[in-house]
């Protein structure tokens, strides 16, 4: 990624260009990434392809302002971050479930090197953080989005606990991210997949939270507080363009398990 596209990722998301690629900076660029790009399974249920490399998902989350889910979301942020001047990682992980792990390569994260220490970099997961988490420690780390922990197995690898529920077992092994094209496949395909099941549309505002889940729109406030209505067919297509800023022209409707 050059200057040029770098600074359009950065207007994208409504974030200056830091001075120096440390911790601080890196925590603004990820709440301003939260806030401009939405967790979204779309595509899927648009039936549109979803292309595993650089300069398509830069085509969608910048040059349609769309967003994603986390092989997209965590994917093309590591790029901006990279042209930055962090040395950034993707990390396999499977997701913690009803009925225990996910599938292998059922999530992509980033480890993010900065001059004090390693953090965890996660764009692609719904609710989760509003800002990095050190990978360097084992102790409780107070968020916004709740008390995160890191625990490392006996196997070497971590997981992640949010409020003391397991959210995501972490390999440690750097990976490409051409890796996660057969995750990436299954989660589009498969009828055991969440992402097939659900119509979701997510993004982080300063006072909260706004979803709209299939034509449920949820307003969430940072105290808890909650509003939700159903939309008549006519308001999907606003709602999402006032919400996220996607402009659709027809409305993406649940695929058949």
């Amino acid at each position: 990624m050059d200057d040029v596209t770098a600074d359009a990722y950065l207007r994208r998301i409504s974030a200056t260009r830091p001075t120096v690629p440390d911790a601080e900076a890196l925590r603004a660029l990820q709440l301003s990434h939260l806030r401009a790009v939405p967790f979204e399974n779309l595509a899927i249920h648009l039936g549109e392809e979803i292309v595993l490399a650089e300069q398509p998902l830069l085509d969608k989350v910048v040059g349609a302002r769309r967003g994603g889910f986390c092989y997209e979301l965590n994917g093309v942020f590591a790029a901006p971050l990279r042209a930055l001047g962090y040395e950034v990682e993707l990390l396999s992980a499977r997701v913690f479930g009803p009925e225990g792990l996910g599938i292998p390569y059922d999530h992509l994260a980033l480890r993010v090197h900065t001059p004090t220490g390693p953090r965890l970099t996660d764009v692609g997961f719904g609710r989760n953080s509003h800002y990095p988490l050190r990978l360097d420690s084992a102790a409780d780390q107070n968020d916004p989005g709740g008390v995160f922990r890191i625990a490392e197995t006996p196997q070497g690898d971590l997981d992640v606990y949010r409020d003391g529920e397991p959210q995501y077992r972490m390999e440690q092994r750097p990976r490409e991210l051409s890796d996660f094209e057969v995750g990436c496949w299954w989660q589009r395909t498969s009828p055991l997949s969440h992402f097939r099941r659900s119509l979701v549309c997510s993004q982080l505002t300063e006072n909260g939270r706004v979803t709209l889940s299939g034509r449920a729109l949820v307003i969430t406030g940072a105290d808890g507080t909650r509003e939700e209505r159903e939309l008549d067919a006519d308001e999907v297509l606003q709602a999402y363009r006032t919400h996220f800023g996607i402009t659709l022209t027809r409305e993406p409707i649940l695929v058949s398990a």
